[in-house]
């Protein structure tokens, strides 16, 4: 099996920053990307931000300029610096990971339990 655990989550005023952080453990021969989605009630899952293994990056348009994602690949980690935050920022924020566990086996997607993101104006 594969975990994703995330950190970091909390309350935070408009203007103010916040880190996430997520580790992935298990049963882990590679970790292809990585990556941070959000979703607020009645909507779909957004992608927020993701890194592939060899360092490239997307972003959704709206926190481009605000968020910075980066990853430990030594540690499987992932982690999405937040900053000038906006009440529209409020989300569960979920850590994401394509994950490989053996050399020969395929490559299957992995979430996180979701830390939450409150942004008060």
């Amino acid at each position: 099996q594969v975990q994703l655990v995330e950190s970091g989550g909390g309350l935070v005023q408009a203007g103010g920053s916040l880190r996430l952080s997520c580790v992935a453990s298990g049963s882990i021969f590679r970790v292809n990307s990585m990556g941070w989605y959000r979703q607020v009630p009645g909507k779909q899952r957004e992608l927020v931000a993701r890194m592939i293994s060899g360092g490239s990056t997307s972003y959704a348009d709206s926190v481009k300029g605000r968020f910075i994602i980066s990853r430990d690949n030594a540690k499987n980690s992932v982690y999405l610096q937040m900053n000038s935050l906006k009440p529209e920022d409020t989300a569960v924020y979920y850590c994401h990971a394509e994950v490989r566990r053996t050399v020969a086996a395929p490559t299957w997607s992995y979430w996180g339990q979701g830390t939450q993101v409150t942004v008060s104006s």
